[in-house]
Formats: structure tokens, sequence, C-alpha cells
């Protein structure tokens, strides 16, 4: 079989670099354990969180500075050319996939062998992932787990603002904190009620405000399928 590289799809927005990651105290433990990956056990890592919290990002930090190979468990079906190390990012998506959990027994079985470093990401350990391969959940429950938690609201409250002055989109402190309170305890989400406001913003040629953050907080995908003017809404440019 040819080998063939599996890279993540890391779309350039949002910027996954470690000048875009805001550190935090509910992220703190995951940014270290990123820089101090040579201290790893076994020279393998397992970051648990859940969705939105930053385990993608502090994954392509970490392939970035090691020069690490970037996988899917979403599409981990065929090996990986050689590199000198791996990200398994969503690892928990090769349950239930005979193809996907035989490919990552082989990688563990290859870093093992090579002694090369390995970061696996996934919401929460092993155990829960209802793996079907014995000899797979026997090895990933050998893994060091480091935890990362939800963003709180002062990093969400970070999050929004730079998020909008990436886009250099103006926003009042007042949206910023209606969104705050409203918004899911997830990064992932306030890029997308981000950029559907962005689209609003545009569509409307309003200035982004309370109403408009209500009316997109019902239903962000709606306004990210904008493409033309929208209809009217009832706040003051």
């Amino acid at each position: 079989m040819t080998e063939t590289q599996l890279p993540l799809d890391l779309s350039p927005d949002p910027r996954l670099g470690r000048a875009e990651f805001l550190p935090a105290p509910s992220n703190a433990a995951g940014l270290f354990a990123v820089d101090n990956w040579r201290d790893w056990p076994n020279h393998r890592m397992l970051l648990c969180g859940p969705l939105g919290a930053g385990r993608t990002h502090l994954a392509a930090i970490w392939a970035r500075d090691t020069g690490a190979a970037m996988l899917s468990g979403a599409r981990l079906e065929t090996p990986p050319a050689p590199a000198p190390a791996y990200v398994v990012d969503d690892a928990h998506l090769v349950a239930g996939h005979p193809a996907r959990e035989e490919m990552l027994f082989h990688l563990f079985n290859r870093v093992t062998a090579a002694r090369a470093p390995l970061l696996l990401t996934a919401p929460d350990t092993p155990g829960t992932w209802g793996l079907a391969l014995p000899d797979l959940l026997s090895r990933m429950l050998t893994l060091a787990v480091t935890r990362i938690d939800a963003p709180n609201d002062t990093l969400l409250q970070m999050a929004l603002v730079k998020l909008f002055d990436d886009r250099q989109v103006p926003v009042t402190p007042e949206t910023i904190t209606y969104l705050t309170r409203r918004l899911d305890r997830s990064l992932s989400t306030a890029e997308r009620v981000v950029e559907a406001l962005d689209r609003a913003s545009l569509s409307r040629q309003k200035r982004i405000s309370r109403v408009m953050a209500a009316q997109v907080l019902e239903d962000p995908d709606a306004f990210l399928a904008l493409s033309g003017p929208d209809a009217e809404d009832t706040d003051a440019p």
C-alpha cells in the first residue's frame, strides 16, 4: 500500500499559531504540556477537553514546534508518511471504524518503535471512546493525560474582542458583554458567531449591535449562508 500523509484541514482562518493563542487558567495545563513535550512519559500525551476549549489549537502549536504530521481521527484509514512526530486530532473518532482503529494501533506501534513523539486529542479518556479493538484500547490506556477546561467568561470575552479585531469589525463593549453572557462556553462557537455577525453587518450595511447579535444568536448558520442583501432589521445604523 502506498503511504500517504493525511493532513488535518487547517484553514488560515481561524489562525492556529502561537501568537493567536490566548493563555488562560482553563488552558494553562495544556499549554504547559505542549511546551514541555520532551518530558512526556514514553514520548506520548493525550490532551482532553470539551469541544471549543482549544485542543486543536494547542495541537497545531505543537505540530509546528516539532514538525509533526497533523492527522485526523476521522480520516485515519491509510498509513501516514514517516514524520518526526505525529498528532491525531479527535482521536476518539476512530472508534467504531475497524480500519481507523487498526491504523491508530499500527501508528502507536510505529511511534513506540521509533521513539517518536505522539500527541492525541479527544473530549475524554479512551475508556469512553467505545473502542472495539482490545489491543488498541490497552495501548490507549497507557497514555499520560492532560486536561483543559471550557473557556470561562474572561477568556471568551478576550476571544470575542480578538476575533472582531482580526476582522477589523468595530463592536461596542456592550455587545461583547451581551454575547459573552449568551454564548456556549466554546471558542469555536464564538468564531462562528463572529463570522455570522460580520456577514450580517456587511449584508445590511449596518454596524453590529445588540439587536443584530440577538438575531444572529438565534441561528448563526442562516447568517453564515448570506451572500446578498438581507431583510431589513429594526436596529438603527
